[in-house]
């Protein structure tokens, strides 16, 4: 690798995501046959297929799986040197890579966006929703942020205090879970407590990467547990179901204000004592000096907290 040619690992970084050498063309503003020689030179290089056809697109060899996490890293650290000490919003072409909580969108995006848009338009936003792998996404900075849920409520598994060490975060806005019900549901002819509470089954929505919530933590600790009839993954689907059967459903409060008026929907508090959750925004610290992502963060915290005050 003497006269390696660095460029050659951020065609490597496009093919990984995209794996087609036809989107990596289009991303990378190359033609295909340009992107193809380069991909030759990389299997020259690192001695290995590095990707195999298939037909459903080019897919890693198990070689350019292993180097997928550490190229990510170099690619930030060889970034961090090339960037300007201050950051011009007006002029930047940076693109960045966000993973969010389903719920957070319509929290968060509506209240920055536009300023962001207005100061810098030449930033992309490459937004995907907050899963499994998200969290270890950010401990490998292959993203430059996230929105998630996470608990004060000690009790929870989900607790701030086992936030990694490597990442730093504010809290962005607080949130509580309040139940769904069907505004024709028969529960509203009866004290609404635990019991009730319990006696139903329950819609539930697995998002952030979680199949349960501190009420769930809550509940297993008094040795109890709801009943769950059926899991679905976006809340849309879930309140037109809960709106349609005798299903309960547990959904962010702030959330379930914006959404729920679009059903024929009752909101009720949850019959357990419970402390409010949050979402965070998080990053790595080995973006704390970048000024481009600080600007970002900045932007994120202030305008999101300037209407949903912590």
């Amino acid at each position: 690798m003497k006269n390696f040619d660095f460029n050659l690992l951020s065609v490597l970084e496009v093919l990984l995501e995209e794996q087609s050498v036809t989107a990596a063309a289009a991303r990378l503003h190359l033609s295909q046959s340009a992107v193809s020689k380069q991909l030759a030179r990389l299997r020259l290089t690192f001695d290995d297929p590095l990707f195999e056809r298939t037909a459903y697109g080019l897919r890693p060899t198990p070689k350019a799986m292993l180097l997928a996490p550490d190229l990510r890293q170099v690619l930030n650290q060889v970034a961090q040197l090339t960037r300007p000490d201050e950051f011009e919003p007006e002029l930047s072409q940076r693109k960045f890579r966000l993973n969010i909580v389903e719920t957070a969108y319509s929290l968060t995006y509506p209240h920055f966006m536009p300023a962001l848009l207005q100061q810098a338009p030449g930033i992309k936003m490459d937004s995907q929703t907050w899963h499994t792998e998200s969290m270890d996404k950010l401990l490998r900075c292959e993203i430059d942020l996230g929105i998630a849920c996470r608990e004060w409520d000690k009790r929870s598994l989900l607790h701030m205090d086992n936030i990694p060490d490597d990442l730093n975060y504010v809290e962005l806005l607080r949130d509580h879970p309040v139940c769904l019900v069907s505004s024709k549901h028969p529960l509203l002819n009866e004290p609404w407590n635990l019991e009730t509470f319990l006696k139903y089954r329950h819609l539930q929505v697995t998002f952030g990467g979680f199949e349960h919530w501190l009420l769930d933590d809550v509940l297993n600790l008094e040795h109890q547990k709801r009943d769950i009839a059926v899991n679905l993954t976006d809340f849309h689907s879930a309140m037109h179901l809960c709106e349609n059967s005798e299903l309960l459903l547990c959904c962010p409060a702030k959330y379930a204000a914006q959404m729920s008026h679009q059903f024929s929907l009752t909101t009720l508090d949850i019959p357990l004592k419970l402390v409010p959750g949050a979402y965070v925004l998080l990053w790595h610290k080995h973006f704390d000096l970048d000024p481009s992502h600080r600007w970002l963060r900045e932007m994120i915290i202030e305008s999101v907290q300037q209407v949903h005050p912590v």
